[in-house]
């Protein structure tokens, strides 16, 4: 059993295969439709969000989990004397982060560190896989940690949205963007920039076009992708997962593609259809 206990959250999109895998533990965020609350995860799934976003007709309201969440997932591992490493959602997106280094000051005795991705989805997972690949080659906690942070930068996040339905819904598009954006069919691309999701390019055509120039971008950095190593989250988008991957094993060395589906708050933001590139940089 190692040393170094690893955690993260639940917007890390890896699929239970890996956490399980890898021993990484989960403190879900809460998915709220009016008066019901859902564990994300745990209580609700991708599929079960799209079904009850259209028996609501309104998107959920999403939550961190409370410090007192990261209080009792931590206790555990810290009485067996078990050092913790989380990793978690940009703390410019959600309070996740900031409850979890609350909850680490309840623990006075124990080595434990709190790592910003500064991203969101399996960019976290790319810092799990990092860190597993550090503990395994015998680095104590705070040099990974602090690894870790010095790698935050160099990570490369962005998401094609198949339509802007989602995002009209969630109130991050007005009524007019939507109406012409439909009308185009303009499909935005979504960046990370310094730990915020922002608008990038605007593509006005077929979903391939849009993938087009998600492809552009990473070949643009051929041979400067950290192990060759590629995530595809996505949201019910297999269709986008197959072409990007044939495109990009045409043209990168051994690429390692790992997919995986979004969770809920990924999908509640961006909605069907939508797929992720991410990788880090050298």
């Amino acid at each position: 059993m190692a040393k170094i206990k690893l955690f993260t959250d639940s917007t890390c999109d890896l699929t239970d295969e890996m956490l399980e895998k890898y021993d990484i533990s989960v403190v879900p965020l809460y998915v709220h439709f009016n008066e019901d609350t859902f564990k994300d995860r745990v209580e609700i799934v991708t599929e079960e969000l799209y079904k009850k976003v259209d028996e609501y007709g309104v998107l959920p309201m999403t939550a961190a989990p409370s410090p007192g969440d990261f209080y009792n997932a931590f206790k555990p591992f810290v009485d067996e004397g078990r050092e913790i490493l989380y990793i978690g959602i940009s703390s410019f997106m959600s309070s996740t982060v900031q409850n979890a280094t609350i909850a680490k000051g309840d623990f006075e005795d124990a080595k434990i560190e709190i790592v910003d991705s500064y991203s969101v989805s399996t960019a976290e997972g790319l810092l799990l896989f990092k860190a597993v690949d550090m503990i395994n080659q015998g680095f104590q906690l705070e040099e990974i940690a602090e690894k870790l942070r010095c790698m935050t930068p160099r990570l490369k996040t962005s998401f094609v949205v198949d339509t802007l339905d989602y995002l009209y819904k969630g109130g991050r598009c007005s009524a007019v963007q939507h109406f012409f954006s439909s009308i185009l069919k303009i499909r935005p691309i979504i960046v990370m920039e310094e730990g915020k999701m922002t608008v990038g390019e605007k593509v006005r055509g077929k979903m391939e076009k849009a993938l087009d120039l998600m492809i552009e971008d990473v070949l643009s950095r051929k041979g400067k992708i950290d192990s060759n190593r590629i995530f595809l989250p996505h949201s019910m988008a297999q269709s986008s997962v197959d072409y990007v991957k044939a495109v990009l094993e045409k043209e990168l060395d051994h690429p390692e593609f790992i997919v995986s589906g979004t969770g809920c708050v990924v999908s509640s933001h961006c909605g069907k259809g939508t797929l992720g590139v991410i990788y880090l940089e050298e």
